[in-house]
């Protein structure tokens, strides 16, 4: 079945596990952005959802989506917690990402196999936070809860950037300045 072209489909989806510290990035994201969306609502066809990373869910969760932006908790060698990575990939262009996921298998893995089986979001966005701790128990650090608001707002600015340039038509989606 074809997805709809008649409506603009934007699935925001956090990856992690809310029961291990920073792994839980996301989620705090996904939960602000429901609470802002109470009183300032997001546009039609905007869905949030929170996943454990595994790729088949992924792939439902971006299915048929024009835009989609995965927030994770990252690790990188040397760490700095808090430090946020930002990828933007076309289906065209998409790949693997160059950060590794908290959960070992996930997001890379997603893209691959969502390519095989054609089922890629239009675009991709993804934010990868670097965590301080990943051990059982709930709460972030304070340099990756620093980053919450702000990966909120950088959220949003992604939705009304890509709902503008959708608006303007295919062949404007690619054109002018950096983000």
């Amino acid at each position: 079945m074809s997805g709809s072209t008649h409506s603009v489909r934007i699935a925001i989806i956090g990856v992690g596990n809310e029961f291990r510290h920073d792994d839980g990035v996301a989620w705090a994201v996904i939960a602000r952005l429901r609470e802002r969306a109470a009183g300032r609502p997001l546009p039609p066809g905007t869905v949030l959802s929170v996943c454990d990373g595994d790729p088949g869910r992924l792939i439902g969760l971006w299915e048929n989506a024009d835009l989609a932006v995965v927030l994770d908790a990252a690790h990188a060698h040397p760490g700095h917690p808090g430090r946020v990575h930002r990828l933007e990939l076309d289906a065209a262009e998409l790949g693997r990402p160059h950060t590794t996921s908290s959960h070992g298998l996930g997001l890379g893995e997603a893209v691959e196999l969502s390519r095989a089986l054609g089922r890629l979001p239009g675009h991709l966005v993804v934010y990868a936070v670097e965590g301080a701790d990943t051990m059982l128990g709930t709460g972030l650090s304070e340099p990756v809860a620093a980053k919450v608001e702000a990966l909120v707002e950088r959220v949003e600015d992604e939705i009304v950037r890509h709902r503008d340039a959708a608006a303007r038509g295919p062949r404007d989606t690619h054109s002018g300045g950096p983000p």
